[in-house]
């Protein structure tokens, strides 16, 4: 009996801490945009369409990650605590009334790397470690608890 229970606890225990991590996701820009930091409230303009052009003055071209990816949903759950969906509506909505466009959609981290790098008013996410010398962190999130 006592050894049942203890197998249970620790069967319990492993599940209260095998939680997949939040990514480390950061926002970038390349060298040339101009831009040395962004505050979480220009970071929401820029990904929502309010800003068109960067606090530098170069239009501004915001890069997302393919739609189905997690790192896509964690960012605009940290950014704005709305999921995919939500954000896709707020689209479509904005789109509709020909308020503006949403940003440029890439397929993955190499794409999104080299339109950056290569784009002085392109913005975009990564996790923190898969940027490389090309890219500048202008924005982190807050740690969460």
């Amino acid at each position: 009996m006592m050894q049942r229970a203890t197998v249970l606890l620790l069967l319990a225990l492993l599940t209260l801490t095998v939680r997949p991590a939040a990514a480390d996701l950061v926002v970038v820009a390349g060298p040339k945009s101009g831009v040395e930091r962004l505050t979480q409230k220009e970071v929401v303009y820029l990904f929502m369409g309010r800003w068109r052009q960067l606090p530098s003055g170069i239009p501004a071209l915001p890069i997302d990650l393919a739609i189905d990816s997690p790192e896509r949903a964690e960012f605009y759950r940290r950014l704005v605590n709305k999921e995919p969906a939500e954000i896709k509506a707020y689209w479509s909505r904005l789109v509709f009334s020909g308020g503006s466009l949403p940003p440029y959609t890439t397929e993955g981290r190499e794409g999104l790397i080299r339109l950056v790098s290569n784009n002085p008013g392109a913005i975009g996410y990564l996790e923190r470690n898969q940027v490389d010398s090309r890219l500048r962190i202008v924005f982190e999130f807050p740690a969460t608890p």
